[in-house]
C-alpha cells in the first residue's frame, strides 16, 4: 500500500461499516390492523399481528416551498387586542353639540390606510346604522332631537368585529 491508500483505508472502512450499520433507505415494512369496529391501525412492530404491507421508497423529494414573512401589524404587546391600526376612530364633528336635524356625514379616521380585506359599519345609539363597507365615511339619515352615540366597528375578512371605537357623543337640535 502506498501512502495514499494507507490514509484512505480507514476512512473507506468506516464509511462501509457506517452504511452497513444504517437502516435501508429503500423500503420499509408497516404492518396494517383492523380492529372490530372497522378502525385502522398502522404499525411497524410485527408483533401487532397485522398484515405486512411493503412501502415503496419517495421517488423525489418535494420542493422547497418559501413562506412569506407575516406582515407587519401596528405595535402591540403579545396577547394584546387585535388591532392592526395606529388610528381607529369617527372623526369629530363640527357643531357635534348642536347637529340640525337634517341629514350629515360621518368620517372614521383610520391610518394607516383601511386594509383590502377589512370593513367598517357605523352604529347609533349602539344599532348598526348601515351595513359594513370598505370605506371610511357614512352618511346618516335625519336623526331624532337629543343625545346620539357614534361609533364604528372594524370587521375583519370573515365578517367578525374585531375592534371598536370609542362613542363619540353628538346632539341633534330640535326641528324649527
Amino acid at each position: 500500500m502506498d501512502a495514499m491508500q494507507k490514509r484512505l483505508a480507514p476512512w473507506l472502512c468506516g464509511l462501509v461499516l457506517g452504511g452497513l450499520a444504517c437502516p435501508t433507505l429503500s423500503a420499509d415494512t408497516v404492518y396494517q390492523t383492523t380492529d372490530s369496529q372497522g378502525r385502522v391501525t398502522f404499525t411497524d412492530s410485527p408483533d401487532s399481528g397485522g398484515t405486512a404491507l411493503t412501502l415503496k421508497p419517495l421517488t423525489r423529494a418535494m420542493p422547497k416551498v418559501a413562506v412569506a414573512p407575516k406582515a407587519a401589524t401596528a405595535r402591540q404587546a403579545p396577547g394584546a387586542p387585535f388591532m392592526p391600526y395606529d388610528r381607529f376612530t369617527v372623526a369629530p364633528l363640527e357643531g357635534a353639540n348642536a347637529l340640525p336635524p337634517e341629514p350629515f356625514s360621518v368620517d372614521i379616521n383610520v391610518t394607516p390606510a383601511l386594509r383590502d380585506d377589512h370593513k367598517i359599519r357605523l352604529l347609533v345609539d349602539g344599532n348598526i346604522s348601515q351595513s359594513a363597507m370598505h370605506g371610511q365615511a357614512f352618511w346618516l339619515p335625519e336623526l331624532a332631537a337629543g343625545e346620539h352615540k357614534l361609533q364604528a366597528e372594524l370587521l375583519d375578512h370573515s365578517g367578525r368585529v374585531r375592534h371598536r371605537t370609542p362613542s363619540l357623543s353628538v346632539r341633534v337640535a330640535a326641528a324649527e
